[in-house]
């Protein structure tokens, strides 16, 4: 759940960013009547989040969580430390088997061996 206070956009700095034409399209299109300005917000605030929270301390319902249908495909792999599994938000331990899987977008993600069964 979200628990940032909302700033108007007064009590906003002004920054430049240069996208790809495609990518300014893509985002617009996602929006919807957010704008695709406070989607960048968005999703910047949850991967400072993310990256600023230490794994033992997220719950599930703090990680955004993949769908099945995110994975276009998995590697076998062994956990050299504690991750999180992408699609169910368990833990995985160290030397414990994974899959590791790629995403529509291109990220690799941490799996659970039972995660797709």
């Amino acid at each position: 759940m979200d628990t940032r206070k909302q700033s108007s956009t007064s009590e906003m700095q002004v920054t430049s960013i240069r996208l790809e034409a495609e990518l300014k399209e893509r985002l617009r299109e996602l929006s919807g009547e957010q704008g695709y300005q406070a989607l960048i917000r968005e999703v910047l605030w949850q991967f400072v989040e993310q990256r600023l929270m230490p794994l033992e301390k997220r719950s599930p319902s703090q990680t955004p969580l993949l769908s099945g249908s995110e994975i276009r495909v998995t590697f076998e792999a062994i956990a050299q430390r504690e991750e999180q599994c992408a699609i169910t938000g368990e833990l995985i331990h160290p030397q414990q088997s994974m899959r590791l899987g790629l995403t529509i977008t291109g990220n690799l993600v941490p799996l659970r061996v039972t995660a797709l069964a």
